[in-house]
């Protein structure tokens, strides 16, 4: 009798190695591209299916929105009150980095400048708090920061009510000083055309205000927590990891230097207010935003948990579409015309970083009187 072959498992075996082939070969076209320190790959926008017409056009017009702010920063003090750290003698004008698909397609003025990024600080204050749960050194964010950190600043009843999550939403309503700078913010010596008239404080956790005080009790708190300062956290765990560059540094007040297990160590700003602060490039400043971009991953490396970049994306209960320390659009009013899944970080200035997951696109734009939300949507109209 003659035997017939039954083809089908063959055929089935076949069309699955077939299917794990494509698929392989799938996902190696399509892993995200990382730049290898000191430099980044430049594509030209027709390659990645931009017109480069309307991608000139944006950037020229990015380039006519010079900041109103003084070069030479002589304005600080009138705009933000008596200073605590130093600033520098000159800024750059306008510039910045458009990254689309982990590619450089434009930049513009001068990107290599160090200078202070203001409150985009604190949005790398709260990657740091990333890396603090990621260690296990913050195993709950709803947990009270007093429970471990014995400074004599969660003390008093109101203040023992405060989280990690409530100051990484600057929801806190924290009551006290840092610095000599108190956080009520009444006084224009102290805090120049940012002087705030005196209200009642709520209950922790039920209001959102922002308040540089509060997020310099937060940097002590990490220092406290890491037993380590806060820049150098940043430094080994985050921007050596993303090939960042040795320009960048992170400037501590000069009076807010605190003894730790027997060392004088420095406590920083989330922001340069009163100056200080972190004094960075737009490359390096691109990075950060592309890390971000990437769900908190730089290649095969998972720096933050991805539930910490969820939560950090998404709203709070009581601030203006506010995440953790970071920008959002989810009710469409902070990036207006763009998705509601864009979100950035924003310094005086301005400067800013803005991240559009949905065209896969990093927009850094430094020293500008626009709008970042402007500037990209003319870039993305580029995209074909």
């Amino acid at each position: 009798m003659k035997k017939h072959f039954n083809r089908r498992p063959v055929l089935k075996i076949l069309a699955s190695l077939c299917l794990c082939v494509s698929v392989a070969t799938l996902g190696a076209q399509s892993a995200p591209y990382y730049p290898p320190a000191g430099t980044w790959e430049k594509r030209a926008p027709a390659e990645l299916g931009l017109d480069a017409a309307r991608l000139a056009e944006a950037v020229a017009w990015a380039q006519t929105r010079e900041s109103r702010r003084e070069m030479d920063f002589s304005d600080q003090e009138k705009i933000f009150g008596t200073l605590l750290g130093s600033v520098p003698t000159k800024r750059a004008t306008t510039n910045g980095v458009v990254i689309y698909k982990g590619y450089v397609v434009a930049e513009f003025g001068d990107p290599t400048w160090v200078d202070p990024t203001y409150s985009v600080a604190k949005s790398m204050m709260a990657t740091v708090a990333g890396i603090a749960m990621r260690d296990g050194k913050i195993a709950n964010l709803d947990a009270p920061v007093g429970a471990t950190v014995k400074d004599g600043g969660y003390d008093s009843p109101r203040n023992a009510q405060v989280t990690w999550k409530m100051h990484l939403q600057q929801e806190t309503e924290w009551e006290g000083a840092m610095f000599g700078k108190n956080h009520d913010f009444v006084g224009a010596e102290a805090f120049g055309d940012g002087e705030r008239q005196p209200r009642e404080l709520k209950r922790p956790g039920t209001f959102y205000e922002y308040n540089d005080v509060r997020i310099n009790r937060l940097g002590m708190s990490l220092l406290q927590t890491f037993r380590k300062p806060v820049p150098e956290v940043f430094r080994d765990e985050v921007m050596n990891v993303i090939g960042g560059s040795n320009a960048w540094k992170w400037v501590p007040y000069h009076n807010s230097y605190v003894s730790i297990d027997g060392r004088k160590l420095p406590s920083v700003s989330g922001g340069t207010r009163w100056g200080g602060g972190v004094w960075i490039n737009s490359w390096d400043m691109a990075r950060f935003g592309y890390l971000w971009l990437r769900g908190g991953k730089w290649g095969d490396q998972q720096i933050l948990p991805p539930a910490f970049v969820k939560a950090a994306v998404s709203p709070s209960a009581n601030g203006p579409d506010y995440g953790y320390l970071w920008w959002l659009n989810t009710a469409g009013k902070n990036y207006p015309g763009l998705p509601a899944n864009v979100y950035g970080a924003r310094g005086a200035g301005s400067n800013t970083i803005l991240i559009s997951p949905d065209h896969d696109l990093v927009v850094v734009w430094r020293w500008h009187a626009g709008n970042e939300g402007e500037f990209a949507r003319r870039i993305i109209a580029a995209i074909k």
